[in-house]
């Protein structure tokens, strides 16, 4: 196995090198948004087919980035701009004449414009599942805002908020305000207001009108009714990342006017990097000189596509090998359930197969009945050849033919390319391939099918699959099944909410259910499937208790199935089934379930399981994530698992979480994450990710997640209040009378350079990026989520905390920080949340000296922390959390108005006190000089 390790970068740089050479304008496709010469290209917008018909839409999206291209570029100084915008308009709005679609689809754009389901709100955001640094998901804008001109009083101009997305899109940046904590003691020990800089001044406002301080505080928190508005004229040029709306705000924060001290996610998950430090060090601008001169860019330019008709042709190996691990009859059941349920309606479909040539099985073909579909299924292959070559290129090329003969050009068609040979000449067509306009999702059989398969569909776009030999489970259906049309109008695709696998012995049964939930139930199919020539026995219940037994399905013996498509909408509940082994030897049985949206009232839940990377090199760990969602809500409270295949070996579980922690980057986001590093060999693996939610498990009313722009309710000008219209807070609750199931296929990733045989232990534990302090009493009191022995698996063995006054200090020389004694603290296992207590008072005796030789008093201590395992592995050091230590801030206002009275009361009685005081003391200094003039006289007269 050891020579797979060497050639997976080395055979992507000859073919991105070979590209290169013959047509550089070809390493574009499908390869997403490229920096060239100062400008981004390939910027792709996509409008989902959801969205009504609207041209002034297309007209606010190209103002929109022409300003923002301006603006950004002098953001940046100088040194970025956009210049080639695609904008993907949906194939539901009339044809104007727009060009079509090569590669680009729905799924691959990076903004996305779509309507938000039930109550919603219009914040701009971006969908980040990844560290600081790095690129998120897309951007999503609502119609609304778009369309709406006076919600620029509260988001800025549109340019603006598209350069304060992009920034997070891009560069991994994240928020600087935070409405979860509006207020923080700053180092001289007085209350502020979360921002970014500092130097941006407001007033508060109750809800009479401008009100004093004192008033609108209630112990560090915010009074009910009263809010902290902005002056619109300010000095203060930054910062984009935290307030995009003034109009005095043209930069990012810099690490001279940062403020390290917010309790925002920018400091938290960038250890208080600026906004400008992180970008300052992407490659983007890392590879980016200033542009020359003192003239502007050219303003950018658009290409508007839409996608004429959905085409896919299926290309299948059927040589020799596909004999072997009965992958044929693989491959018959799982092209079977795609023609049958998972290929949209008026879709045209060919199949073509291949071994030494290729041969035209079927002509495109129009999907609008299901006779159509069952034709379809009756061109599949039923048996292999006697060849033992597989000609990858003999199939592709039939299939462009089959292609072009109907639609003239292969452009915005997809194929299906299923193969298991070694292929070494599949590089001759590959410029072809990429060349076409046509997308390649790939799927490899066994251990043997050439490596550079996976290269078609990295730059063609197209997804890339992997099937072990050894695998008896649904690993095709589950790849074909993720296969959609890429309109991203999921109303219209077909949802795997079912699939099992299990070996059984003779006449003995496989008993399982599966929850039809209420947002589907339309096109439901159930699809049985074998390995012998005896087909089980099968018993299917409805939640009201009507049986359908063997006889009620369509039994095909040629590729051992037996489907069941439940007329009209399919009773929501609980579905059970029993299939019993008549074979007299052991074999698997599977079942897929798979059903289509009940009503587009109601957003079914979706699963999307991906890598980070597709391709990494021992021992980088793999991070795993599945992102599930209603509509574009996440669920929460989800139990999710991960299936890993790898080429030999058995399947590793994993339980992947959204805490916040280890991989995830972001609490209660919808995105499930974990790390993978249990590699047993070098070469490819397959994902499978199975999730269940149970009506039992809360799901509390949350907003639609992301990094947001921020609203402003209002600006103060010229001594005036001007509130803007209240936003919509795009609160929503989830109830699902039966919870729901999901199954998604999240591809293959390649892993190379695993060591043969045992190797030592190379994996730590994680970085903790959740560390919070506060102070109680006279202790600093840390919480954490704890990491494992190996990334965020299994118990560490201790922990290192170090503090100091001085941020740069802990950040630059952490293992020079002062430690703090943890000798009593014992990690838990990985996922508990920590809480550690200890005294600041090592450090609170420390003198900061600015560099001019001043003393600074700051009541500010900074600490971080790392852990490590048994083998003295340290994780990352973490993030950086910083706590006050004074009792109470210079500004400490009075709390409550009974208070004030009070207070009041006391103060006048001291007052009267005073006085009556000062009235007794001058009548007796009074009458005693009375009586000693009185005395003097007498004595006198004597």
């Amino acid at each position: 196995m050891a020579h797979r390790s060497s050639t997976g970068p080395v055979c992507r740089l000859k073919l991105v090198t070979l590209l290169f050479a013959l047509s550089p304008e070809l390493l574009l496709l499908g390869a997403g948004v490229k920096l060239q010469d100062n400008g981004y290209d390939g910027l792709l917008v996509a409008i989902n087919p959801q969205v009504p018909e609207n041209l002034n839409l297309i007209t606010n999206i190209k103002d929109m980035i022409t300003e923002a291209a301006f603006y950004l570029f002098n953001a940046t100084r100088r040194r970025v701009f956009f210049r080639n915008i695609q904008i993907l308009i949906p194939a539901t709005w009339t044809a104007h004449n727009y060009s079509k679609v090569k590669q680009e689809s729905y799924e691959k754009a990076n903004v996305i414009v779509a309507e938000q389901n039930e109550e919603h709100g219009d914040d701009p955001y971006t969908l980040q599942h990844r560290g600081c640094g790095e690129e998120g998901k897309y951007i999503h804008f609502t119609p609304n805002f778009l369309l709406n001109d006076e919600l620029a009083a509260g988001y800025g101009s549109r340019g603006r908020v598209f350069v304060h997305e992009w920034a997070h899109l891009r560069w991994g940046v994240f928020d600087e305000y935070n409405n979860n904590k509006p207020l923080y003691i700053n180092g001289q020990n007085e209350i502020q207001v979360t921002r970014c800089s500092s130097d941006i001044t407001g007033v508060f406002v109750c809800e009479k009108g401008l009100c004093p301080h004192e008033n609108c505080i209630i112990s560090k928190l915010f009074r009910e009714g009263c809010t902290f508005i902005y002056s619109s004229t300010q000095n203060a040029t930054g910062s984009i990342m935290f307030m995009q709306s003034l109009p005095s705000v043209v930069e990012f924060c810099n690490a001279t006017t940062h403020n390290q001290e917010a309790p925002n996610l920018q400091n938290q998950i960038c250890s208080l990097r600026s906004t400008w430090d992180v970008i300052r060090d992407s490659s983007d601008i890392n590879h980016s000189l200033p542009w020359s001169g003192v003239e502007l860019p050219p303003p950018p330019t658009f290409s508007l596509l839409q996608a004429g008709d959905k085409v896919i042709c299926l290309v299948m190996d059927v040589s020799r090998n596909m004999a072997e691990a009965d992958r044929l009859l693989r491959l018959q059941q799982a092209a079977e359930l795609y023609l049958m349920q998972v290929v949209e309606i008026h879709t045209f479909v060919g199949i073509v197969t291949f071994d030494s040539k290729g041969e035209i099985r079927a002509q495109l073909q129009q999907i609008n009945s299901d006779n159509d579909r069952r034709l379809l299924v009756s061109y599949l292959p039923t048996a292999v050849s006697t060849e033992e070559e597989a000609n990858t290129c003999a199939g592709i090329k039939r299939g462009f033919e089959v292609v072009e003969k109907k639609m003239g050009r292969a452009d915005g068609s997809a194929m299906i390319l299923v193969t298991s040979g070694r292929d070494e000449h599949i590089n001759n067509c590959l410029l072809t391939a990429v060349s076409s306009g046509s997308t390649i999702h790939s799927i490899a059989l066994g251990s043997s099918a050439v490596r550079q398969l996976e290269e078609l569909s990295h730059l063609t776009g197209g997804l890339k699959f992997f099937i072990p030999d050894k695998s008896n489970c649904n690993r095709m259906t589950e790849a074909f099944s993720r296969i959609s049309s890429g309109t991203g109008d999921i109303f219209r695709q077909s949802l795997q909410l079912e699939s099992v696998c299990e070996t059984v012995l003779p006449q003995h049964e496989l008993v399982n259910s599966v929850t039809v939930d209420r947002a589907v139930g339309n096109h439901t199919i159930f699809l049985v499937m074998w390995q012998t020539s005896v087909p089980p026995e099968i018993v299917l219940s409805d939640p009201s208790g009507r049986k359908y037994n063997t006889s009620d399905f369509d039994i095909s013996l040629a590729f051992r199935t037996a489907s069941l498509r439940v007329p009209g909408t399919a009773k929501h509940g609980r579905w059970t089934y029993t299939l019993n082994n008549m074979y007299h030897s052991p074999q698997a049985l599977k079942m897929t379930v798979a059903s289509h949206a009940f009503s587009l009232a109601i957003s079914p839940a979706t699963v999307e399981a991906f890598v980070e990377r597709d391709s990494i090199h021992f021992p980088q760990p793999v991070i795993i994530y599945a992102m599930v969602r209603m509509g574009l809500y996440p669920v929460l409270n989800a139990t999710v698992m991960a299936t890993v295949e790898p080429e030999a070996g058995d399947p590793i579980m994993l339980q992947l979480l959204d805490n916040g922690a280890g991989a995830d980057v972001i609490k209660n986001d919808g995105i499930y994450s974990k790390y993978f590093f249990s590699f047993t060999v070098s070469g490819r693996y397959s994902l499978t990710v199975h999730v269940h939610h149970s009506p039992s498990r809360s799901t509390p009313a949350h907003s639609v997640p992301g990094s947001h722009a921020m609203y402003v309710p209002g600006y103060i000008a010229n001594d005036n209040i001007q509130m803007n219209a209240p936003k919509k807070t795009g609160q929503r609750g989830m109830e699902e009378q039966w919870g729901f199931s999901r199954v998604s296929s999240g591809g293959s990733f390649s892993v190379l350079g695993v060591p043969a045989g045992p190797h030592p232990d190379m994996f730590p534990p994680c970085k903790i990026t959740d560390l919070e302090a506060g102070k109680v009493e006279e202790d600093v009191v840390l919480s954490w989520t704890a990491p494992g022995k190996d990334y965020d698996q299994g118990q560490a063995t201790s922990y290192e905390i170090r503090m100091s006054k001085s941020l740069q200090h802990i950040r630059d020389d952490f293992n020079n920080a002062i430690l703090v004694n943890t000798s009593e603290l014992n990690p838990q296992q990985a996922g508990t949340r920590e809480t550690f207590a200890f005294s600041p008072k090592i450090v609170t005796n420390e003198v900061e000296h600015e560099p001019d030789g001043e003393i600074q008093e700051s009541h500010i201590v900074y600490v971080a922390m790392r852990a490590m395992d048994q083998n003295s592995l340290k994780s990352a050091v973490s993030n950086i959390a910083l706590v006050s230590l004074s009792v109470s801030p210079k500004s400490v206002p009075t709390f409550r108005r009974d208070d004030l009275i009070l207070k009041g009361i006391f103060a006048a009685l001291g007052l009267i006190a005073i006085i009556c005081i000062v009235v007794v003391v001058a009548h007796c200094t009074l009458n005693r000089k009375k009586r000693e003039l009185k005395k003097e006289n007498g004595t006198k007269l004597l």
